[in-house]
């Protein structure tokens, strides 16, 4: 497997994760979103938010958008679940396309991130998408553990890559169109 490959099961992944947890999230009780957990973040609703936030950040950067830090400083959070998984489906089917778009040699191409006070800093593509997921890996396991003070059971998140899970995720698979 190439690092491009790896790079676009990367992005599935993500779709399928996010679509798990999610699911999780959409049927918690009222006022589980916004309630006051101990993380990171102090909510569900905002960690949710700031993944989102970070991933448009991102992606800006990736397509060379040139919106810049402001992808991440204007984004509105969303107080609803709802439109919050429309809008982190949408992302998740961009990042999809972008990934299935590059090249080999577009991993090592560099694109210039704008860091505020630190200035423009050139990044290779492929760092970036990895850093994208470890980010989105790192805060969905942050609302994986403040699920398990819910109404609803944290889902399994880890169940993506092997042959040997494929039974786990086949249906998912298939529905999402992955």
């Amino acid at each position: 497997m190439t690092l491009l490959d790896h790079l676009r099961r990367m992005a599935r992944n993500n779709r399928w994760s996010n679509d798990r947890l999610y699911r999780a999230v959409l049927s918690l009780e009222p006022g589980e979103f916004q309630a006051a957990r101990t993380s990171f973040f102090p909510s569900i609703r905002e960690t949710l938010n700031h993944i989102l936030a970070v991933d448009h950040l991102y992606l800006d950067f990736l397509t060379e958008g040139g919106v810049g830090a402001a992808a991440y400083d204007d984004f509105v959070p969303f107080d609803n679940v709802a439109d919050l998984v429309l809008a982190q489906i949408t992302f998740d089917r961009k990042l999809i396309a972008f990934c299935d778009a590059l090249s080999e040699a577009d991993l090592d191409r560099r694109v210039i991130t704008d860091r505020r006070e630190d200035g423009m800093i050139p990044e290779k593509i492929a760092d970036i998408l990895a850093h994208v997921f470890l980010h989105d890996i790192h805060h969905r396991g942050q609302v994986h553990a403040m699920l398990a003070g819910t109404s609803a059971p944290p889902p399994q998140l880890d169940e993506y890559l092997l042959d040997y899970d494929l039974k786990l995720r086949k249906d998912e698979v298939e529905r999402l169109g992955l």
